[in-house]
């Protein structure tokens, strides 16, 4: 049998380094550095799959173009899939994969780090003592220790978040309506529910997939009902958070610190050198000028290991499907 051959968008040097290692002598790759959406979807020639990630946009018209170039297969280098038409793919004879659990570890770790990069200020002592400023003046942090976490989303990342916090001798509370007891009560977390973890949580840190139903699950309306000087964390995607409602809390002093890691509108930014240019998202430019407001370009997952798995799952669920093999556990979407 020939090797199946992948038309992989939106391709960092990173993501050719890990690919080109997993792939060797059973893929046949052709590169892109754009991402995948309708307009460009007529470039895919004589390819068996797509690889695409979390910027590339999978809707009907782009699927139905990909479907007649002869594209079977959708093959996700991620675990969120909202910016994939499902029903459009199963009806087009699509098959949609993805990658549900690269590196927890990688994800709730990078959580952490920003939570104790922005309460301790080690970000802007690094910068004054670059320019031999030695000042401690307006640097002063809180323990975690003692403090209340609440943790929404217990999937594998956001129940590794719990454990980490745990171990800074916080008390955690989580919410998930499929959480594990068991799980629960052996790293003593507590189980609750989301009115709970507005009223009394010092830092809530979301863990959860954008769905329709938690999509600006941060707005006004709970932001109103948070502990005042609440940190808010976001590594999961950036529409669970309404921004401009993030930037009236924080205007208000009722959030006292922001971590995002994703952005509602990062497809136009992240992942790109925007150095020399002007911010025409103003809502960004505003926020990024908050003092107590940390942003990282949708980097939780970066780790080695992660890039690793990523690769060797993709290109597993590749040449399962183009082999009529059964599919690695929990990463088949679509199945045909």
């Amino acid at each position: 049998m020939s090797k199946p051959r992948v038309a992989f968008f939106d391709t960092k040097p990173y993501d050719r380094e890990y690919f080109d290692r997993a792939a060797a002598g059973r893929v046949e790759v052709n590169y892109f550095k754009f991402a995948l959406k309708t307009e460009v979807a007529a470039v895919v020639a004589n390819a068996f799959a797509v690889c695409a990630f979390v910027h590339d946009q999978l809707d009907r018209d782009c699927l139905q173009t990909l479907r007649d170039r002869g594209v079977r297969m959708v093959a996700l280098r991620c675990a969120g899939f909202n910016a994939v038409d499902l029903d459009a793919a199963r009806e087009f004879g699509i098959t949609v994969t993805r990658v549900p659990a690269y590196s927890p570890a990688a994800v709730a770790e990078h959580a952490v780090a920003m939570l104790l990069t922005l309460v301790r200020s080690t970000h802007r002592a690094y910068n004054r003592i670059r320019d031999h400023n030695f000042s401690l003046a307006g640097l002063v942090g809180f323990d975690l220790a003692g403090k209340t976490v609440g943790i929404i989303g217990c999937g594998k990342i956001g129940r590794k978040a719990a454990q980490i916090f745990r171990g800074f001798e916080t008390r955690v509370l989580a919410y998930d309506p499929y959480a594990d007891a068991e799980w629960a009560a052996r790293h003593e977390v507590q189980l609750t529910d989301l009115e709970t973890i507005w009223r009394e949580c010092d830092v809530i840190s979301l863990h959860v997939p954008l769905f329709p139903e938690t999509e600006y699950l941060v707005r006004a309306e709970t932001i109103a009902r948070m502990k005042p000087g609440v940190i808010v964390i976001n590594t999961s995607r950036g529409k669970l958070v309404k921004t401009d409602d993030l930037l009236d809390g924080m205007r208000s002093g009722r959030i006292g610190g922001v971590c995002l890691d994703v952005y509602e509108e990062e497809d136009d930014y992240f992942y790109a050198d925007h150095s020399g240019t002007i911010l025409d998202d103003e809502t960004l430019a505003l926020l990024l000028t908050f003092p107590n407001v940390l942003v990282t370009s949708h980097q939780a997952f970066l780790t080695r290991e992660a890039l690793v798995q990523i690769a060797e799952t993709t290109v597993d669920n590749i040449l399962a499907a183009a082999e009529g093999r059964p599919f690695l556990p929990g990463t088949a979407l679509v199945e045909f």
